[in-house]
């Protein structure tokens, strides 16, 4: 395992797209925008370029030639590999979309796309995923976030549950994050869009229903179950009022 670089160098962003002139133009302005590229045409070769390129972030098209993109992320995801997704899609249904952040993607921009629109998101993705860009956020608690049994490790990007180990996304990791360093306040759903998928986060807002039912899956696997609705107002992280009970939705 490689030592962490004394200064940061360029982001590394790897663009997998089979159209070789959305590839090119996708390259030239994420290197003209001060990030380190590498491509590939296909999903397998994806997979190859992504273990030896180490990216900071995937450019992914849905559409390839072999595995689709949601594939890819789901065989990344049960490899441990968290390295954010950005997907690109012609497919503008929202299920279509949702479908992608539940095979593990972190955000997406339709086709036809301004090439300003995906370097703008690249941008917003690595400043909600990267744990050291979170940390110098203001606001930000950096260090060890901890509430009843749930520890959440800011520098390690680690949490863990009555001692036991939950993996999560960087997706979820950030919520989480969100969500203990306010733990017993109410958060709306606006303000959750703001600082967990960015100011410049377009999408349907059912993306945080989507992500707090990942969280639940995972966090509240374990009694008693922490991570509670405020019906027509938000999400809270707390202890159960009557801790028999278990919250949906």
């Amino acid at each position: 395992m490689s030592e962490a670089p004394a200064a940061r160098g360029p982001r590394r962003i790897l663009v997998v797209e089979d159209d070789p002139g959305i590839r090119t133009l996708l390259e030239t302005a994420l290197r003209l925008s001060g990030y380190e590229v590498s491509s590939a045409a296909t999903g397998r070769d994806a997979l190859l370029e992504a273990e030896r390129f180490a990216p900071a972030l995937l450019v992914l098209d849905v559409m390839l030639p072999d595995l689709d993109g949601f594939e890819l992320t789901r065989t990344l995801r049960a490899a441990g590999v968290t390295t954010p997704v950005l997907f690109l899609t012609a497919r503008a249904d929202v299920d279509d979309r949702l479908a992608g952040l539940r095979a593990g993607g972190d955000d997406y921009v339709a086709k036809p796309f301004s090439i300003e629109e995906v370097v703008l998101r690249i941008g917003a993705v690595l400043r909600r995923t990267d744990p050291e860009g979170a940390c110098d956020e203001p606001g930000a608690a950096p260090g060890v976030l901890r509430y009843a049994d749930l520890e959440l490790d800011e520098d390690a990007h680690e949490v863990y549950r009555a001692g036991i180990y939950v993996p999560l996304s960087p997706t979820e990791f950030r919520l989480l994050s969100f969500l203990m360093a306010n733990a017993g306040r109410v958060v709306g759903k606006a303000m959750i869009l703001e600082r967990v998928w960015g100011y410049d986060f377009s999408g349907d807002a059912r993306i945080i229903e989507t992500y707090v039912k990942y969280l639940r899956r995972k966090i509240d696997a374990i009694d008693p179950p922490l991570i509670h609705t405020q019906r027509g107002v938000g999400y809270c992280l707390r202890l159960p009022r009557d801790r028999t009970a278990r919250t949906d939705g």
